[in-house]
């Protein structure tokens, strides 16, 4: 068995999750029901959802692997909650006498798994992740013991890449302490600033592009592009290599990219090139002369636009806020010269997180570099 490539059908099964009715959701837990996880539960637990227990109900636990089977989040291999799963999502079912549950989610992670899932989705939208082809791919199945030791490297690397990330947060939380210790409470308003609705300093400056072959060597921007609530731009393709197609907006760097879509993730993103973007984001220009871009970006991911926004947001299963209600949000208006004091000090900032952002990157193509030797049978002698 040591050092041997199998199927991973061969110790792997899969299975689909359950969706009971919308009517037997309930949103606070009470005796008789359990949690009922959705993808969109490993991004944010602002939307907690519980179902009755019943038989039928497909469940998890914190350990165990899962896979997003459609949509926008196909393909991303998920673990670290319990409860009943719903029919997005696929859980793994090692046969823990041959493969471990941690080794297993490392594998699904690899760029072979994962090319091969966003090759076959494009073949079969519709169905999305299929567990019969996955079972098919090989996967290199070395002792236990092995296993352990490659998880172990692994894992520690990972929290090395978890720690950069946690500093680049930490310095993200400075700018929003600098911007509450300058600005005072959104809400309360208790320094006394000029109160506005949000269309006298921004607009939404849609400018649609129909024909986007002129534009193939364009960055384009996807609302999966835009990190949740850093606003990070992440896995940028061009227009030509993303295969896209449809009508798309056009943005400078003047513009801030704001998600239309599920206003609770605050994707709120400030690019630093022109490119196009997803029409389910809205191209901001600010007004010069009464804001700059730094200060609207912290008013935009703010906790009380967030909230606002998620309040006036439309539709049920995908949320999203119309440009009305955004730009008729009340914000504070200090003069622009403390404005460009708080970006004077947000620079300092951003300087010292690209700094860690380097250290972050160069860990993350050590990580891949382990990875890839990992699964080859490269990393250790079994």
């Amino acid at each position: 068995m040591n050092n041997q490539f199998v199927k991973l059908g061969e110790v792997c099964d899969f299975q689909g999750g359950s969706q009971p009715p919308k009517s037997e959701h309930i949103y606070e837990k009470k005796p008789g029901y359990i949690r009922f996880i959705q993808i969109r539960d490993f991004e944010s637990d602002d939307y907690l959802t519980f179902i009755p227990i019943d038989r039928k109900n497909k469940i998890c636990q914190e350990d165990d692997v899962l896979i997003a089977r459609y949509g926008a989040s196909i393909g991303k291999i998920l673990t670290g909650l319990s409860g009943a799963y719903n029919v997005a999502l696929i859980k793994c079912i090692p046969d823990e006498k041959r493969l471990k549950k941690r080794f297993l989610y490392y594998y699904l992670n690899t760029s072979k798994i994962q090319k091969f899932i966003q090759l076959r989705s494009k073949r079969s939208a519709q169905e999305g992740v299929d567990p019969k082809e996955l079972k098919q791919q090989l996967i290199y199945l070395p002792s236990l013991e092995a296993q352990n030791r490659i998880v172990y490297v692994l894992d520690k690397a990972q929290e090395l890449i978890n720690k950069r990330k946690a500093q680049i947060e930490a310095l993200d939380q400075l700018t929003q302490s600098v911007f509450l210790e300058m600005f005072g409470d959104l809400r309360t308003n208790q320094k006394g600033w000029k109160i506005v609705e949000l269309s006298e300093v921004v607009q939404v400056d849609a400018n649609l592009v129909d024909d986007i072959t002129n534009y193939v060597n364009y960055p384009l921007v996807g609302i999966d592009n835009i990190e949740k609530n850093t606003g990070n731009l992440i896995n940028i393709k061009t227009v030509g290599e993303s295969d896209v197609k449809g009508s798309k907006y056009f943005f400078s760097r003047e513009h801030i990219l704001y998600s239309k879509i599920r206003p609770y993730l605050n994707k709120v993103a400030s690019p630093s090139f022109e490119g196009l973007c997803s029409t389910d984001a809205y191209p901001l220009k600010i007004n010069k002369e009464k804001a700059n871009k730094q200060f609207i970006l912290n008013i935009l991911r703010s906790k009380d636009f967030v909230s606002y926004a998620v309040k006036h947001s439309k539709g049920a299963n995908i949320p999203r806020i119309d440009q009305k209600q955004l730009l008729n949000y009340k914000t504070i208006l200090p003069d622009l010269n403390t404005q460009n004091q708080f970006e004077n000090i947000v620079k300092k900032i951003e300087i010292q997180k690209e700094i860690i952002k380097k250290s972050l990157r160069e860990l993350e193509n050590t990580f891949n570099s382990l990875m890839q030797r990992a699964f080859k049978g490269e990393l250790f002698n079994n």
